[in-house]
């Protein structure tokens, strides 16, 4: 809990910051910046103020987002792979069909986002996602795991409390400590993926290959496996674990 309100804190702050040094730009705007940027130099988006703007398709590779607000922006479909998006706030952003692949997400709220089919594999994501959709979401090899380096600010971990996960690829993603309970995790792909200690209580993996992942001392209360894969998966001190689970 501490964490949390320490997180809602900065994340208030850095939007006033934000908003007191950017005003708005239209898409033609962030089209023009775009199209003049290159590696070198980065389109100046930092902190820039992009709340409710439609910048679907476009590629931001060459963009500098740190800290932007995105608040309810559209921008499904877009290219933001091997971004820093650290600290922007991308409450309730539209992030459908998204490359994010190799990104950095950190210390942002993604509550209520729509990341629905998008490429997260790669990527360093430490953020608020309760309530989020990544159903069909490609989050393999991805490094989602409790910062614990960072203990004074209170645990820092990906919270993806009620989000749905259905459909959603985690293979070899690490997971260590996150928050999954009442997740929906229907049909998704499990293989390999690291739960040490994730609470997943009242969880939904129905129908959800978890062969070889690693859930020891996760929290499983009435947590839900019909049909799911377990073959070679760890449940070693797990607390609430079904019967019929392996060990």
């Amino acid at each position: 809990m501490r964490f949390f309100h320490k997180l809602s804190v900065f994340l208030l702050v850095a939007l006033a910051f934000s908003n007191a040094q950017a005003g708005e730009l239209t898409r033609a705007q962030v089209e023009q910046l775009l199209a003049k940027a290159d590696k070198q130099h980065p389109a100046p988006l930092k902190r820039k103020d992009l709340t409710d703007l439609d910048l679907s398709g476009l590629d931001f590779r060459h963009a500098d987002l740190w800290g932007a607000d995105l608040r309810r922006a559209n921008l499904s479909h877009t290219n933001l792979s091997g971004l820093n998006l650290d600290l922007t706030v991308m409450t309730n952003i539209k992030l459908v069909g998204a490359d994010l692949s190799n990104t950095s997400i950190f210390g942002v709220s993604l509550m209520h986002a729509d990341a629905s089919g998008a490429n997260f594999s790669g990527s360093r994501v430490i953020a608020v996602m309760e309530g989020a959709n990544f159903s069909n979401a490609d989050i393999s090899n991805a490094d989602w795991a409790a910062d614990m380096k960072n203990q004074s600010m209170g645990l820092m971990r990906a919270n993806l409390k009620g989000a749905n996960l259905t459909g959603a690829n985690l293979s070899n993603s690490k997971l260590g400590r996150a928050m999954l309970k009442h997740a929906k995790l229907n049909k998704a792909n499990l293989k390999n993926a690291d739960l040490y200690s994730a609470d997943m209580d009242g969880a939904d993996l129905t129908g959800a290959d978890l062969t070889g992942a690693n859930l020891s001392s996760a929290k499983l209360h009435d947590a839900i496996f019909t049909d799911a894969i377990t073959t070679g998966a760890r449940f070693d001190n797990a607390q609430h674990k079904p019967a019929g689970l392996g060990q």
